[in-house]
């Protein structure tokens, strides 16, 4: 079972329908919406700040997100992939974007709807990613467009891909329909 710890009268809320790996870690002043998964590793440290989690969210092994205290919060939209080994740090991730593995979000930085942040990338504090686009490098630059509607297939098959692997661990032997 995840390790679920409430901190400074605050209790982690977690939706309907969610998959947090044995060695998961949500912590404080988190709330997750329905069909999200957190897998292995991943520390969701709501203890200086406040997590909101939409629907339908991935946060992906060994992730980390996490706040500065009175400053910067987290907001990430619904159908939204946060991949392997990534760092949000008190950053705004609009519905389905994709942050790929091993990026990191600073504070105050916002990703727009449908925008892909390509693996290894640094987003810098204040940054603004507009809707689909894609950011790549350290730091982070546009790169280019990304057609809307690819970009909403894409993100949304990969979301829809994570909540059917969660279902693996929390109904074995089922092949749900998740569409």
């Amino acid at each position: 079972m995840a390790l679920i710890i409430p901190l400074r009268g605050i209790e982690p809320q977690i939706g309907r329908d969610c998959f947090l790996a044995e060695n998961a870690t949500v912590v404080g002043d988190v709330v997750m919406g329905d069909g999200c998964s957190v897998w292995f590793n991943a520390v969701l440290r709501g203890d200086v700040n406040s997590i909101r989690i939409g629907n339908r969210v991935n946060i992906q092994d060994g992730s980390v997100l996490h706040t500065l205290y009175q400053k910067s919060t987290i907001e990430i939209g619904d159908d939204v992939s946060i991949g392997h080994n990534v760092t949000i740090h008190g950053a705004k991730i609009h519905d389905l974007a994709l942050i790929g593995m091993g990026a990191v979000v600073m504070d105050d930085a916002e990703v727009g709807e449908g925008a892909i942040v390509a693996a290894g990338a640094v987003v810098l504090s204040r940054t603004k990613i507009g809707p689909n686009e894609l950011w790549a490098g350290a730091p982070a630059k546009f790169v280019k467009p990304v057609d809307p509607q690819q970009s909403r297939e894409i993100n949304q098959r990969i979301a829809h891909n994570y909540l059917m692997y969660s279902r693996w661990y929390t109904h074995p032997g089922e092949e749900p329909d998740i569409r």
